[in-house]
């Protein structure tokens, strides 16, 4: 049985959860009504948009975006939809398959960007100074390896 945990690691657990909860909260909420995207639309087109090609094996997105094969599966024929992603046959290995940013989706990505980074920055960024910023990255860097 694991170990209860100090009431301050207790606070602090309550605190990152409730600050966490609410950050995502206000970023989703923010970019929809600005933009109409979710943030899964945002970060599937951001990493898109990363990748050479602007291409991913379904397999390696849905790592990436710490999601269920059968959720970005969901994801990616909702936005194909919306036109901003297609599905390719993998190039060499015709069994896979790749999402692949359309200039569409490309284009939704510019435009979407401008607000969501002021809302990043109104809601996280402007509040931390750089030695807290660098905390938090290695912080976090080091949970994801978990």
């Amino acid at each position: 049985m694991a170990e209860p945990l100090s009431a301050t690691q207790l606070q602090h657990w309550r605190t990152f959860l409730e600050s966490s909860w609410a950050l995502h909260t206000r970023l989703e909420d923010e970019l929809r009504a600005a933009t109409g995207l979710s943030m899964n639309d945002y970060h599937v087109m951001v990493e898109l948009a990363d990748a050479p090609d602007r291409r991913i094996r379904m397999g390696e997105l849905a790592s990436r975006l710490v999601l269920s094969p059968s959720r970005v599966t969901y994801q990616i024929n909702s936005m194909i939809k919306r036109g901003l992603v297609r599905k390719e046959s993998c190039p060499d290995d015709g069994r896979g398959q790749e999402a692949v940013l359309t200039e569409t989706g490309l284009q939704t990505l510019r435009d979407a960007a401008p607000a969501h980074l002021a809302t990043v920055r109104e809601s996280f960024i402007d509040h931390l100074d750089d030695e807290e910023l660098a905390v938090v990255g290695r912080v976090f860097a080091k949970i994801r390896k978990v």
